[in-house]
């Protein structure tokens, strides 16, 4: 709290260390773009927050602002609303698509195909980047336990890529309080009670300084908080306190303040307490206007003397609390007749705002209406379609309690766990299906019910107990829907995989038999059964994939599944093709993952397209991470670790995959901490490090040699090899190869059957390694895997090297090098080049190869903007600023020793 109010040069008492970090972090360049400010109710957030704004000003900094309400928590994009309506002209610069999803959002224009979170999170990002061409911008988001979802997920995905840019985000909400997005790796400055100095002088500075027993008890009262301090000092000094009375026992320090906020209201005049309540109903960016319009006689009249009593506070052109528990008492003192006549007066001034209105006339309602329902479902298609899933759910959840006949309630409540489901709220999503449960016997309801807790609790790590409550699902549906049934069991299955505990497939396969044959969902039965175990009947399931990519070509929405059933079986090629049709068609508008959503990464990493794959785990991560689904997000951090090995940034793959392996439980996803360890000991290969990349490879087999994951980890055998050759562990490597051999026998794909061949190579004594590489690269579908058969190449020919071969060791030199420039795969082009030239080959580092110096990330930006993309559309692609691109290439342009943007494409193609 401030000393004295309105006194600029008066500083705030006790807050010294933290104003001043909140001044650094003013900085326009610092490391961290946002801070979060963390306080209990009357801690001081709010007034600390106007001095840095005032501080910004100064600076000659844009302000953008916006305050959390509680009324408006419900609204989509309310809070980007108010945050960006200060700068609607510069929305209108940004490219069509950004545009026009951002428009969509903020109600300016109709919600379109392209209205996704992400697309607003980059067209957000884009306007604070062109905000701060002219000047540096600070964003304010104060209260902000108050924004509604949709808000904080788009606010939240552009503050993670805020640096660089001269752009910084304060962000004040109540200590305990969840924030989507905030709560990881952002700096948080938590302010705690004044010690008992500070609460002293500020208890000096007040008009009426309270002394003796009064003051010991506002000390004791007020436990250091300071607004508490203040207003517990100003009721002591009103006439007629009882104050100075030894207490009874002290009271909750909110509902005691509260009680002392009510007080002030008793000699208010009428008008004014009736427009308190009108404001404390409403509370949002222009409830003053709207307050006015709905008693336009006495409202102008009303606000002075509520602003004497120090209620309310001016903000510009409109009027806000002084603080939230004054709009809490105003709002609890007044009769529930009251509140609800308000509600009602406020829904009538709102006729061209149907969603705020809806809100308004069922806070009214006091009994189930089925037209306050149908206003409220109306409500939730309009969020749904503007990817408001949160408001929409809890617009449903509201009128399913509105609803007259329990039937019609039911119903709403799954259509709300349907929407929740999409915020990765997995505790909402229960409470929504149980809800539900209670309201209806209805199978069809109560199976969809079950299937919506099951899709999202197949996203999360708690892989042990979704497993069964999915199984207990399916197997309770099958005999009354088994449609159903078959979409729940294929959440178990997904989760199967994720977790790779083995005793899941055989209750998987079980509830399959007996689930009654239905030729319309037959490509979902071979879908749960090549995801359970890809390496059953391969020769069958392959048989089957065409009747499943028939499925995806009738059925668009169905291209993911074919896609992650081709991947797991390594038709590789297939999956790509899939997945690249699906982001063609949908972009980045899921809302969540789906089902192995790594699927996507893995294969276009596979394929050799590692930019493409990155783009890929960017967009998983930010979905995980909009989300809440840390699962989600370690996926994406494995899959961008093997690539970042693989390019030669052994640093940042280690990195990115410690992230992933502290986002998991190993036990609980196995299949997350195989991926991750593989990028280790990928990470380690690329440094030469051959014992650690063993003992790292060595981790995702059990001391029996047994896989840990039962997909997974079968494609590291071969790497596995690579490194027991160089750290001397022949006998243990040769060992899990052989067993992995035996167990896979006919079922193992081409793909797999060269990995396996070429570790034999590896492991084979001089005279025996040549016909097992020679297999390794016999059938063309291995041209497929280009940095597998690479390696392959490349140990091809170190052997022959070693036996005198050097004429017939040129020409796999001569491939593997091309490939691995080509790929981008660094140190693996430095070992292909130094064995060439040991070979004899006259082997020149080209300028090209300057490309390969820059980060992953520089390289991705690069090779689009030599595609022809702007700065814009490398943004959307990669979820960065323009002026974030702008910055890599700039950096880029002199180590690849060109000029021009035009030179681009020509240093590419001479890599292709």
């Amino acid at each position: 709290m401030e000393a004295r109010e309105g006194d600029e040069a008066e500083r705030i008492v006790g807050r010294d260390a933290e104003l001043a970090s909140l001044f650094r972090a003013l900085n326009p360049v610092t490391d961290d773009p946002v801070l979060l400010l963390l306080g209990d109710v009357g801690m001081g957030k709010s007034t600390l927050l106007d001095r840095a704004v005032r501080r910004a000003e100064a600076g000659g900094a844009r302000v953008l602002r916006a305050e959390g309400s509680e009324s408006e928590s419900n609204l989509a994009f309310s809070a980007l609303h108010q945050l960006l309506r200060p700068v609607s002209a510069d929305i209108d610069g940004l490219p069509e698509r950004q545009r026009a999803a951002l428009h969509g959002a903020l109600g300016a224009g109709p919600a379109t195909a392209d209205c996704d979170l992400m697309l607003i999170g980059v067209a957000v990002l884009s306007v604070l980047s062109a905000l701060g061409t002219h000047a540096p911008v600070l964003v304010v988001l104060d209260d902000a336990q108050w924004f509604d979802r949709a808000s904080m997920d788009v606010l939240s995905f552009a503050a993670r890529r805020l640096a660089g840019e001269p752009v910084t985000m304060l962000v004040t909400a109540r200590v305990g309080d969840h924030l989507p997005g905030f709560e990881r790796h952002v700096p948080t400055l938590t302010l705690g009670p004044l010690d008992d100095a500070a609460a002293g002088r500020l208890l000096d500075l007040q008009p009426h300084r309270p002394t003796g027993w009064t003051r010991t008890r506002i000390l004791d009262q007020a436990e250091g908080n300071p607004l508490a301090l203040v207003e517990l000092a100003k009721a002591a000094a009103a006439p007629g306190s009882a104050a100075t009375s030894p207490p009874a026992g002290p009271l909750p320090l909110t509902a005691h303040l509260e009680r002392i906020f009510a007080a002030r209201l008793d000699d208010l005049p009428a008008p004014t307490r009736r427009a308190l309540l009108l404001l404390a109903a409403m509370d949002s960016v222009d409830s003053t206007l709207v307050v006015s319009a709905a008693v336009p006689d006495a409202a102008d009249a009303a606000w002075p003397p509520a602003e004497r009593a120090g209620l309310i506070r001016s903000t510009g052109r409109d009027l806000r609390f002084s603080h939230p528990l004054v709009r809490s008492a105003v709002y609890h003192a007044a009769s529930l007749e009251a509140r609800r006549e308000a509600h009602l007066v406020l829904a009538q001034s709102l006729w061209d705002e149907p969603d705020r209105r809806a809100w308004h006339v069922a806070a009214a309602a006091t009994r189930p209406d089925a037209a306050v329902s149908g206003e409220l479902k109306r409500t939730a298609d309009r969020a749904r379609r503007r990817g408001g899933h949160a408001a929409a759910a809890k617009a449903l959840q509201r009128a399913a309690d509105l609803s007259p006949r329990s039937g019609d309630s039911a119903r709403l409540l799954v259509e709300a766990a349907a929407e929740a489901a999409l915020t990765g709220d997995l505790a909402w999503v229960v409470e929504l299906a149980t809800a539900a449960r209670a309201r209806t016997d209805d199978a069809a309801l109560l199976a969809e019910a079950a299937a919506q807790v099951g899709r999202l609790a197949v996203l999360t790590v708690r892989h042990s107990a979704a497993f069964p409550q999915l199984m207990d699902a399916a197997e309770e549906l099958a005999p009354v829907e088994p449609s159903t049934a078959l979409d729940v069991l294929a959440g178990a299955a997904v989760v199967r995989y994720y977790s790779g505990q083995d005793s899941q497939k055989d209750r998987i396969e079980a509830a399959l038999r007996e689930l009654c044959e239905d030729a319309t969902r037959a490509w979902l039965r071979t879908w749960v059964r090549a995801v359970s175990d890809p390496f059953d009947d391969r020769a069958e399931l392959l048989a089957r994939l065409p009747r499943v990519a028939a499925e995806a070509r009738s059925h668009p929405d169905r291209l993911t599944a074919y896609g992650v059933m081709a991947w797991l079986l390594d038709e590789t090629p297939r999956a790509v093709l899939a997945f690249d049709e699906a982001f063609d068609r949908w972009g980045s508008r899921e809302a969540l993952p789906d089902g192995l959503g790594g699927a996507a990464a893995w294969s276009y990493v596979e394929l050799g397209r590692w930019e493409r794959a990155r783009e890929a785990c960017a967009r998983g991560s930010a979905v995980g991470a909009a989300a809440g689904l840390d699962h989600a997000v370690a996926c994406a951090a494995a899959v961008d670790a093997a690539v970042l090995a693989y390019q030669g940034d052994p640093t940042a793959a280690r990195a990115r995959a410690e992230e992933a392996l502290a986002l998991i439980d190993p036990l609980e996803s196995r299949s997350v901490y195989v991926f991750a360890r593989r990028a280790l000991g990928a990470a380690a290969l690329a440094e030469g490090a051959h014992e650690t990349a063993f003992e790292q490879l060595r981790t995702i087999f059990t001391a029996d040699g047994v896989p840990v994951h039962y997909h997974a980890s079968y494609p590291a055998l071969a790497d596995l090899a690579a490194a027991a050759v160089r750290a001397d562990r022949h006998a243990e490597a040769a060992a899990i190869v052989e067993r992995a051999a035996r167990t896979l026998a006919g079922d193992v794909s081409p793909r797999l059957r060269a990995l396996i061949n070429r570790a034999r190579g590896l492991l084979a004594g001089p005279r025996n390694a040549e016909p097992y590489f020679r297999a390794a690269l016999a059938d063309p579908v291995l041209r497929h895997w280009p940095f597998e058969r690479a390696q392959t190449l490349l140990d091809f020919a170190e052997w022959l090297r070693r036996q005198r071969r050097i004429t017939e060791a040129r020409v796999p030199l001569a491939e593997a090098l091309e490939i691995f420039r080509r790929l981008g795969a660094r140190p693996w082009t430095e070992r292909a080049r130094t064995e060439s030239r040991a070979a004899g080959l006259d082997v020149t580092t080209a300028a090209p190869d300057a490309l390969a110096e820059l980060s992953p990330q520089q390289q991705q930006i690069i090779k689009l903007a030599a595609d022809g993309l702007t700065n814009r559309e490398i943004g959307e692609r990669l979820f960065l600023s323009p002026r974030t691109v702008s910055s890599h290439l700039y950096r880029s342009y002199p180590k690849l020793g060109i000029t021009a943007r035009s030179q681009l494409r020509d240093l590419i193609e001479g890599r292709r």
